[in-house]
């Protein structure tokens, strides 16, 4: 509401608050733009750089990878050559040694050691320059076999020195169990070599059997760890066939050590190399580390095994990234080299190594394709914000001296005419735009002056009348306030009345019930009893020893008094009755006192003590009616609410659904009722009869103030319930599957009080 006296204009105006300059804002807009083609030329020289650089990158990845392929496939071909002369040099000792006597020689050379293994004689061996020997302890040594030992002894002795520059050692191993190696690295390995270790277990000798190798060609097993020198390899392995017969396997060991640093060292810029099996074995990566390790690393397995050599690929992003690169390379089509791994944003250049058929591949990250051009966007960008910056620079002189500095006039003069003063002067002898606005801005000052005039009078006649209206809207508001308190009065009275007349029926009854059985006491037997033994006074100890009827006295006078106290004790009951009727009707009478004035009384409250109380309020009426009673009474915590105020809306209902079941047959009247948890913190309770029941089309008014279906009902009790059931903080509902079968009631209540 506006205060008489003041100026509108001066309410409704304000200094303009404190903004940017014209010039600053133009420079600004125009540099966003600049700014914007210096960014979009950015993006294209870099997109073109990227499609230049990638394009460049994968062709050398291409030629990385064949040139590699043939460097790499140099030891598998020459392992290939060295088994094609070893065969042929081993079939012609063989034939050589054929009719030759061998014993004297071969144990020259060897003998039995106490564990059964046959191995080389120490003193006359030295394993830098001669083959060992070591034959399990259960072969069964005869003049053929010791043949084919020192022919395959003679030929590694001959050939093995050649072959130890490029493969760590030569080996035969005949299909019985000796094995002949030739390891000057490892000139103790014969000694070392347990006395039940045998070759024909390993993986080179299983491949090197007809039943896998139909071909007999030349095969590589997997890496294992060699089990007496501890060290990582793979074999190559190649059978020899004479006569149809498997004689011996002739084969070369190729340290990992020496492979992976191959794989590993020599590899493009930025990229890394990685070589492994179609089984899933990795054989080289350069976070692959075997030395200690027990079991290989294989890309199959679902998770990353914990050691293996893996180091820091026993991670499961390292492990699921190789398993990545793995099924990528072995998914390809023939002769695709080069492969893109989306997910990871990397490049993958994949080929076969003849002999073996391990995949190398060579890992190539996408950040190092786009690092090149990634800086000269940078050159670009920062070469571009440079002039612009510059550009702004001069522009910004420019329009300040011939736009910023009139504006500011212009803003002056507005805030003077924001503060009520209308003289103004300004430039309008300019004749450009900012002239013609100068002189428009003089005559809507002279505009506003009159307008606010006009404002200030129709101001002052606003104000009485919402003075008027004012005074009207109050005394309306206290009219309507007396109508609320006067109908909130009728509706307490009437909730009270109710639930009195709920009590006074049960207090009738009990009151009936006390004065017919007091109406059926045998006063009159003692008074017949009296009279008897009046008349025999003079011999009342031969009357009541000897007479029929006075033997019989005293017991009927026992029988009398026990009779007369258990009608006794009924009646008290009955008055007790009365007693705890007057007492709620007094209770409820003082709380609905006090629910008008004062807030409602809470404790702490046993929900099936209350149940019961109810009960016991209606039971005269239950019994009249012959109501049977069926409790589920089940133990829960105590609830924090108002205890009258739940004992009245259970009697009402409990009073109401026996009233339900008058028209039902007596030994059809059954009423349930129900103490059970809730959902979430609440407790429900249940009053279900076998009544009337209630049509669907009044389920949804049956809480409705003044709705009855009784001729004697006036339709209070279950509306103040539902109001009650409100205020303690739950809710009251009715469920019924429709006329003549019965009705539910259920209150559910919090177990803590609704906050004030």
């Amino acid at each position: 509401m506006w205060i008489s006296g003041t100026i509108p204009v001066v309410a409704i105006h304000s200094p303009l608050p404190q903004t940017d300059s014209l010039a600053r804002s133009t420079l600004i807009s125009m540099g966003v733009r600049i700014a914007a083609i210096i960014t979009l030329a950015t993006v294209f020289s870099y997109l073109h750089l990227v499609r230049t650089l990638r394009s460049e990158a994968l062709t050398q990845l291409d030629r990385h990878v064949q040139e590699r392929l043939e460097r790499e496939q140099t030891i598998f071909v020459l392992a290939e050559d060295n088994h094609s002369l070893l065969k042929k040099a081993l079939a012609d000792k063989l034939t050589e040694y054929h009719a030759q006597e061998p014993e004297a020689r071969f144990d020259s050379l060897f003998a039995q050691n106490p564990d059964g293994t046959v191995r080389n004689r120490p003193e006359v061996f030295d394993g830098t320059r001669m083959p060992a020997l070591v034959v399990p302890r259960d072969v069964k040594m005869d003049a053929g076999l010791r043949r084919r030992i020192l022919a395959s002894y003679d030929v590694l002795a001959q050939y093995g020195p050649a072959f130890h520059s490029r493969f760590t050692n030569t080996y035969i191993v005949l299909p019985e169990g000796p094995l002949i190696l030739f390891w000057p690295d490892s000139p103790n390995w014969y000694r070392e070599a347990e006395s039940d270790f045998t070759p024909l277990s390993l993986e080179f000798m299983v491949l090197s059997l007809s039943a896998n190798n139909s071909a007999r060609e030349t095969r590589w097993c997997a890496a294992y760890p060699d089990p007496v020198a501890r060290s990582w390899m793979v074999s190559v392995s190649t059978p020899l066939d004479i006569g149809g017969r498997h004689v011996a396997t002739m084969g070369h060991d190729v340290l990992l050590k020496e492979l992976m640093a191959r794989t590993t060292n020599v590899h493009l810029p930025g990229a890394y190399n990685i070589l492994f099996r179609d089984d899933g074995q990795l054989l080289a990566h350069p976070e692959l580390h075997l030395e200690g390790a027990t079991e290989s690393y294989n890309l199959l397995q679902s998770s990353a095994p914990a050691g293996a050599g893996a180091g820091e690929l026993a991670s499961e992003e390292k492990h699921t990234h190789l398993r990545a690169i793995f099924e990528r390379v072995t998914r390809r089509e023939p002769n695709q080299t080069v492969l893109e791994l989306p997910e990871h944003r990397e490049y993958l250049a994949a080929s076969r190594l003849r002999g073996p058929g391990w995949n190398f591949v060579t890992v190539l990250t996408e950040s190092e394709v786009t690092r090149p051009a990634l800086q000269a966007a940078r050159y670009v960008l920062g070469f571009g914000v440079a002039s612009l910056l510059l550009e702004l620079a001069i522009m910004y002189w420019v329009l300040r001296r011939q736009i910023t500095r009139p504006l500011m006039a212009f803003n002056e003069a507005t805030d003077r005419v924001a503060a009520g003063d209308f003289k103004v002067t300004l430039d309008t002898q300019r004749k450009d735009e900012l002239g013609r606005l100068a002189g428009a801005f003089r005559l809507m000052a002279d505009k506003v002056q009159e307008r606010e005039d006009a404002l200030r009078h129709a101001n002052e006649g606003l104000e009485q009348r919402v003075d008027e209206r004012t005074r009207e809207l109050r005394e309306v508001n206290r009219k309507l306030v007396d109508v609320a308190r006067r109908a909130g009065m009728a509706e307490v009275a009437t909730n009270v009345l109710h639930n009195v007349g709920n009590v006074l029926n049960s207090v009738s009854a009990s009151a009936l019930v006390a004065r017919e059985q007091l109406a059926a006491l045998r006063i009159e037997q003692v008074r017949k009893v009296a009279g008897l033994l009046g008349t025999h006074q003079g011999e009342l100890a031969t009357f009541l020893s000897q007479d029929e009827r006075g033997r019989k006295l005293v017991p009927y006078l026992d029988e009398l008094a026990r009779n007369l106290e258990q009608e006794r004790e009924q009646l008290a009951g009955h008055l007790d009755e009365i007693e705890q009727y007057t007492h709620h009707i007094g209770t409820i009478v003082s709380q609905q006192q006090s629910y008008a004035r004062s807030p409602q009384l809470i404790e702490s409250v046993v929900l099936a003590e209350v149940m019961e109380d109810a009960l016991r309020i209606n039971a005269a009426g239950l019994t009249r009616h012959e109501v049977k009673v069926e409790r589920h009474l089940e133990p829960i915590p105590s609830v924090v609410t108002d205890k009258h105020k739940v004992l009245m809306v259970l009697t009402n209902l409990i009073s109401n659904a026996k009233n339900a079941m008058n028209g039902v047959e007596p030994e059809k009247r059954l009423l349930t009722v129900r103490v059970e948890p809730g959902l979430g913190e609440s407790v429900r309770l249940e009053v279900a009869d076998q009544g009337v029941g209630i049509p669907p089309e009044l389920l949804t008014r049956i809480f409705e103030h003044g709705f009855t279906t009784r001729d004697d009902g006036h339709g209070f009790g279950l509306h103040f319930s539902a109001l009650a059931a409100g205020e303690l903080g739950g809710s009251l509902r009715v469920h019924s599957d429709g006329p003549g079968r019965g009705a539910t009631f259920t209150l559910e209540l919090p177990l803590q009080p609704p906050a004030v």
